[in-house]
């Protein structure tokens, strides 16, 4: 009798917990977090004719760059971003459809990569990843989309945080980095599309991310953004003369 009720009672608080949670409570009901930007989505007209509409796709680094205190994202630019933070390729390769494709635009700016070396969404290898940005690739060209492949951000062990260093290269390899990055240009020249190099301009001669560009050793500080903007732009540039 004891045991029947003990059991009874295990199923009601089962059934209760089951009953009470939501979808956010649940991380893995939306993997790749199509919701982030479904109804954004939703409220962007079609691009005009002469609208020259570049979709930035990644991870927190894109993120975040349309927070004002780094300056806002591309003041004036027909730009839309759509980073989600901690994201890895496998995850932007699902939502490739809904926030890029779906939007039309005539390049779509590709930063990631970082994440995955770090494991975030699991153990992976580079051959992984460079399926992930071959397939998004695919998806590009097969509607008309430039692809404009950025290269991973170099990162550094400099920073602390409660006086503590904060140590982003374990995670990080730079010789993986490097590795990756070495692909993404090859791939790019090979397929007539345009490499992006922000590694090159904020690597430092121990091949860290330089001191005065990120606040933590992995993000850009606003002085990092600066460094990236113009970048981003004449490659921009140059791949709408291709399209």
């Amino acid at each position: 009798m004891f045991r029947t009720i003990l059991f009874c009672f295990c199923l009601f608080l089962f059934l209760s917990t089951v009953r009470g949670q939501t979808p956010a409570d649940d991380c893995g009901n939306d993997w790749p977090n199509l919701a982030r930007y479904n109804e954004d989505n939703k409220k962007i007209a079609p691009p005009s004719k002469r609208e020259q509409r570049v979709v930035f796709m990644g991870d927190s680094i894109t993120d975040s760059w349309d927070d004002p205190i780094y300056g806002g994202f591309f003041p004036g630019k027909p730009y839309i971003d759509r980073g989600i933070s901690g994201q890895t390729t496998p995850q932007m390769l699902i939502r490739f459809r809904p926030d890029v494709i779906a939007l039309k635009p005539r390049v779509v700016v590709i930063l990631a990569g970082t994440n995955d070396l770090a494991g975030n969404t699991g153990p992976t290898t580079l051959e992984a990843i460079e399926d992930n940005f071959r397939s998004m690739y695919d998806l590009a060209t097969a509607n008309g989309i430039r692809v404009v492949f950025a290269s991973v951000l170099p990162v550094s062990d400099y920073e602390l945080r409660d006086g503590k260093p904060i140590t982003q290269t374990v995670r990080r390899p730079p010789e993986k980095i490097i590795a990756l990055n070495r692909w993404l240009q090859q791939f790019a020249r090979a397929h007539h599309e345009v490499y992006l190099d922000y590694f090159s301009a904020m690597v430092d001669d121990k091949g860290f991310l330089k001191d005065e560009l990120s606040d933590d050793g992995l993000h850009p500080n606003a002085q990092g953004y600066a460094v990236m903007a113009p970048l981003a732009e004449a490659a921009i540039a140059t791949s709408l003369k291709r399209h």
